[in-house]
């Protein structure tokens, strides 16, 4: 149901105030911290060239030190999300900012290979520890009705901070790596003191959390969208693990990936604000499956292009279905969880992430070796198989948020 928001003499908002208008202090601090937070994160793009470049490990090394965060990361989410309904959003979002900041300086000063895979398996666990945290605070805080445009704000700002990271974190690359990790430290540490200073406790009273993960898993509907949610993770995340390598393959400069994939970016920021509004008044489930189904689309029209204009074409593509789920899957986890159980619920959802990101590589590598269209046009049935399956279940979506 399509909600308009009204000035107090009763004639229509503004266009500013529909696109950033009616929401309490607490998120525009979660917003701002956000954007901060991503503005300074700067060593996980490049921890394997600091692996390798500054602690002189080996590619076969750092595969394997790399892989030890990504397993940390997989239970992060699942953890992070017992905690936001256990202790509390705001104890779970600005501790793991903490320990995020702890671990980012202790990284960067350890040299032995013990002390480095020790700190990258606990800043596996605690570096996205926040995710479940916010979902669960922006689901708590804000109307149903308002959660798409809430969560695609979000999206935008970390989208924003993460370009404008990219191109300064490789600047200062040059000049050390150790300024990166104080950096991603004192932006976490910021995220975590607005938080904790400005956002209050929002979990719901001690005496009405009932039930548990085992709950969430015997809810077949979330069962089925954190299926589809892992099926269009491995879609999305080609962009960053064997697209790189497609066209490295093809006899292209890693300059042009970078021109490529900068589309992303560019497009990210000057759309979503445009069409967030617009979409925003449909139904989640519906249009996150359309998301899904162009996002396919434009990876398996990788399968056509070897230049770089081409691939520049097809990553803008498959960014247009992106800035169509932009928000909407926060909206379709909160509309799916109980108030007590949201920690959990969205962790489900961050899990199905992990193990996409896990699974990308792994198999997308594999794909490629078999062939270049063979890997564009299976990763483009894969998404259109996950959009598929997330239409069928929209309508139930759709009356459970009416509920």
């Amino acid at each position: 149901m399509t909600t308009r928001t009204h000035s107090p003499r009763g004639k229509p908002s503004s266009l500013l105030g529909s696109r950033i208008g009616g929401f309490p202090r607490a998120f525009w601090v979660l917003f701002g911290g956000t954007f901060v937070n991503r503005l300074g994160t700067m060593v996980e793009p490049f921890i394997g060239v600091y692996l390798t470049q500054a602690r002189g490990m080996s590619l076969a090394t750092a595969g394997l030190v790399m892989a030890v965060f990504g397993v940390g990361s997989l239970f992060s989410q699942l953890v992070a999300g017992w905690l936001a309904d256990h202790v509390g959003r705001r104890a779970t979002l600005a501790g793991g900012m903490v320990a995020t900041a702890a671990c980012m300086i202790l990284l960067g000063y350890s040299t032995s290979l013990p002390a480095i895979v020790a700190v990258m398996a606990v800043l596996g666990l605690v570096v996205d520890a926040y995710r479940p945290a916010s979902q669960a605070l922006v689901a708590d805080l804000i109307p149903a009705h308002d959660r798409p445009r809430a969560f695609g704000l979000l999206f935008w700002a970390i989208n924003l901070g993460f370009a404008v990271a990219m191109v300064a974190g490789g600047s200062l690359a040059r000049e050390g790596f150790v300024w990166l990790f104080w950096i991603d430290a004192v932006s976490s540490l910021i995220f975590g003191f607005l938080v904790w200073r400005a956002v209050p406790e929002t979990r719901p009273a001690r005496s009405a959390q009932a039930g548990g993960f085992r709950e969430a898993l015997k809810d077949r509907l979330m069962v089925v969208f954190v299926v589809t949610s892992l099926l269009y993770a491995f879609v999305y995340l080609q962009a960053y693990t064997t697209l790189p390598l497609a066209i490295t393959g093809q006899g292209l400069s890693t300059t042009a990936y970078g021109l490529a994939i900068s589309v992303n970016g560019i497009l990210i920021v000057l759309v979503q604000p445009l069409v967030g509004p617009w979409l925003n008044r449909h139904d989640p489930g519906r249009t996150l499956a359309v998301g899904m189904a162009v996002v396919g689309a434009g990876f398996a029209l990788t399968a056509l292009v070897s230049t770089t204009a081409g691939y520049a074409a097809a990553v803008a593509v498959w960014t247009l279905g992106e800035v169509v789920t932009a928000g909407m899957a926060g909206a379709v986890v909160a509309a799916l969880a109980p108030p007590h159980l949201r920690g959990r619920y969205s962790g489900l959802f961050g899990f199905a992430w992990s193990a996409g990101g896990l699974l990308a590589p792994l198999a997308g590598t594999r794909l490629l070796a078999v062939g270049h269209e063979v890997l564009w046009v299976s990763v483009g049935a894969v998404g259109l198989v996950a959009a598929a399956g997330q239409l069928a279940i929209a309508p139930a979506i759709r009356r459970r948020s009416a509920a």
